[in-house]
């Protein structure tokens, strides 16, 4: 690996030799939570993904997510070969990449990690210039502290990097180091503000161990909630009130990093605490918890969402990847009595072990004259029978009640009658008229 060496302003471009960088270019599409039955348009995306031992590289997950194709080049020759996730974590937003080529990547030295950065130190941002050139940029680690990654699940340690950072076409993920190591990968940049939040070398250090074993585990939960002690009668056995540790390396730092950065699946953590002002200890066993594990799942990449079409009527599970629909401020904008559920959904789902199925919205038909408005409704029952799943639904379908398909909502109109012969003799023409491939996927 070429050294780098210590810039002198903003940017220094460098011609190195060697790189331990590999371009990576990915075609992709993402499916449409609001037609499930297609997809939306084609994206391509440029990154940087940093060469790591075992002949695998380094990139963001959100990269990759809904890939029909990723393709590594080298930087110095622009030579390229296909390449495959081998693994993939959205909820600590790292993926790993394995060329099909296995010689590809001979001759790059793998990048080390930098598990030591602090507070005050410099880190260089990496990135190519069109003709190969590698690019250094300086910033200055002003924060490091417990944020929400894209996912949106839990909270993982990150670095806030001040840095006067330029957008290149293949920034998508850019590597940063100190002293020649990799320290961070870069999660999200403020323009505005010109300040990087990083997904830090602990964190990727972590996600790499597990890499390690078949099948991946993924990051631990804990499976409680806490919120800061500001009642001076609690407080009085509380070691912080905002539920802080000492960290050795980092100083004060929110104790859910204990479990995230240093904890694995299947490990059991001593909890020490106190109860009416008397020293317990509890072993709590931690577990990774799949995101199809929760009534409204937090993500779902890279596979096609579930949906039933019934006489115009679009059924749906409730999923938080449909919320995201309603764009960036999603909690504000997608209809409130969803996010609602999506928000609460342990306090109003505490058995777990099932879906929300949701009327989403409605295709005009003969048979769904006076519900065009009907819209973001909750399924109870179905011809009598309670919804848990959509295919509990596509099921009960099957068993009309006296001629009829019979909907129980939980909001107004509380009940849709539907013709079940209709339904069936308009199915064919239902299909023909929106273009829909099939008018249901179960599975």
């Amino acid at each position: 690996m070429t050294a780098l060496a210590a810039t002198k302003g903003p940017e220094t471009v460098v011609k190195p030799k060697e790189l331990s960088l590999v371009r990576v270019n990915v075609t992709g599409q993402p499916y449409d939570f609001v037609r499930p039955w297609q997809k939306k348009a084609p994206f391509s995306k440029r990154a940087l993904g940093a060469v790591l031992s075992g002949g695998r590289v380094l990139v963001t997950a959100d990269l990759v997510a809904n890939q029909n194709y990723v393709e590594l080049e080298r930087a110095e020759s622009g030579d390229k070969t296909a390449a495959n996730v081998v693994v993939v974590d959205y909820e600590s937003n790292l993926a790993l990449l394995e060329p099909a080529d296995k010689k590809f990547l001979d001759g790059l030295t793998p990048l080390q990690l930098a598990l030591d950065t602090v507070v005050g130190d410099r880190l260089a941002a990496l990135q190519l210039e069109s003709t190969g050139a590698l690019v250094l940029t300086e910033g200055l680690v002003t924060t490091i502290q417990m944020t929400r990654y894209p996912a949106d699940l839990g909270q993982f340690l990150t670095y806030r990097v001040s840095i006067s950072l330029q957008y290149r076409d293949n920034s998508y993920t850019v590597p940063l180091v100190k002293n020649n190591k990799l320290a961070a990968l870069l999660l999200r940049f403020d323009q505005r503000t010109q300040v990087v939040d990083a997904i830090p070398a602990p964190i990727i250090a972590h996600f790499l161990k597990d890499a390690e074993k078949q099948p991946y585990q993924g990051f631990p939960s804990a499976g409680f909630g806490f919120f800061p002690t500001r009642d001076p009668q609690l407080r009085k056995f509380a070691i912080d009130q905002n539920g802080n540790y000492v960290d050795p390396l980092y100083g004060k730092i929110e104790f859910t990093n204990l479990i995230t950065a240093k904890a694995f699946a299947g490990d059991t953590l001593p909890v020490h605490l106190q109860r009416a002002g008397k020293p317990m200890q509890l072993d709590l066993k931690l577990e990774h918890r799949n995101a199809n594990d929760y009534v409204i799942p937090p993500y779902s990449l890279d596979r096609a969402p579930l949906y039933c079409v019934l006489g115009g009527l679009i059924f749906e599970e409730l999923s938080r990847q449909y919320l995201r629909e309603w764009g960036a401020n999603w909690m504000k904008d997608a209809p409130q009595r969803m996010v609602y559920k999506d928000r609460f959904q342990s306090e109003l789902y505490p058995d777990g072990n099932r879906r929300v199925v949701v009327l989403t919205q409605v295709l005009p038909a003969n048979t769904t004259i006076g519900y065009d408005d009907v819209a973001y409704l909750s399924v109870r029952k179905v011809n009598g029978r309670e919804v848990k799943s959509l295919a509990d639904l596509a099921e009960a379908v099957k068993h009309p009640v006296d001629g009829f398909i019979t909907i129980e909502t939980e909001e107004d109109p509380k009940q849709i009658a539907l013709d079940a012969k209709q339904v069936e003799a308009e199915a064919e023409a239902l299909k023909q008229n929106y273009g829909l491939p099939s008018l249901q996927r179960l599975e």
